[in-house]
């Protein structure tokens, strides 16, 4: 009896570990599985996209090499702080910063138009931070907030990444949220009016003049949000090691470079409006409590 109450102690002391030797060992495997789409796919870079739709879920999720060393990636997204730098990018972004609670740290994020926007009238999310792991060999992050504005609720993003033998890093992002009755019929009137017209990525067909078709709906919408936050940790990785100011100005050029790849999906701004934008939004939230 004695034997088995010491083999239970052991594995309750190692459960961490080993949940953490499943979670790198299912991501190599999957990196491994994905290999000839990560070489050749329509992003011209090695990335996946994927999303799904269900009634009352919407989630999208990227599998990425990034051309940085797991030790940099670690480092500089274990930081809520940096994540409201990677948060701050995306056009409809007002503001971000981290607070402490009782509760933990979370993320104070206003969400908005993509044009400029008074905070007053830019719903706000708190996203509580969690760093579920940083070991040598595996990064979880997690943000995530009950709730949202226009009937959503159940916000989640998820960033885990694992070093690669090449010294890049493999990344698997995941945003997800969930949407009730009325948050659906507002993004119904949303892709009818201001969204009409806008398209993901996936491709599911092709149109009468030969060229490809989109996924569009909600869908579309998932896959553009989920692109912009991977182009926005890429670029915030890109500029992490610049000066703070130069970083600010690194980063945003490196985040709307990036977008202007895709202007079918993301082209929203011209990009003398964007860096206006976002240099005005990063002076407010240093002042802005």
């Amino acid at each position: 009896m004695r034997k088995w109450l010491w083999v239970w102690v052991l594995v309750c002391l190692a459960g961490p570990a080993w949940a953490d030797g499943e979670a790198v060992a299912s991501l190599r495997a999957k990196h491994a599985a994905l290999g000839e789409q990560l070489k050749a796919n329509p992003f011209n870079r090695p990335v996946v996209l994927e999303s799904v739709e269900t009634p009352n879920l919407v989630s999208g999720e990227i599998y990425a090499v990034i051309d940085h060393p797991f030790a940099s990636v670690s480092t500089g997204l274990n930081d809520p702080d940096r994540w409201c730098d990677v948060m701050s990018l995306p056009m409809n972004t007002k503001y971000c910063r981290p607070a402490t609670t009782p509760q933990g740290t979370v993320l104070k994020v206003n969400i908005g138009k993509k044009t400029a926007e008074s905070l007053k009238t830019a719903p706000r999310i708190e996203f509580k931070y969690t760093a579920v792991e940083a070991t040598a060999q595996y990064l979880d992050i997690r943000l995530d907030a009950k709730e949202g504005p226009l009937g959503t609720s159940n916000y989640r993003i998820v960033l885990q990444a694992i070093p690669l033998a090449s010294g890049k890093t493999f990344i698997h992002l995941t945003y997800s949220y969930a949407v009730n009755f009325a948050g659906r019929m507002a993004m119904q009137t949303y892709l009818s009016t201001v969204g009409r017209g806008k398209v993901g990525f996936t491709q599911v067909g092709q149109q009468a003049d030969g060229g490809p078709q989109f996924i569009d709906g909600v869908r579309g919408l998932v896959e553009r949000n989920t692109m912009r936050y991977y182009l926005a940790i890429d670029s915030y990785l890109d500029a992490a090691s610049e000066a703070p100011q130069a970083a600010l100005e690194k980063r945003l050029q490196s985040w709307f470079s990036a977008i202007e790849l895709y202007p079918r999906q993301l082209r929203e701004l011209e990009r003398s409006e964007y860096l206006a934008m976002k240099r005005d939004e990063y002076q407010r939230q240093q002042t802005v409590q």
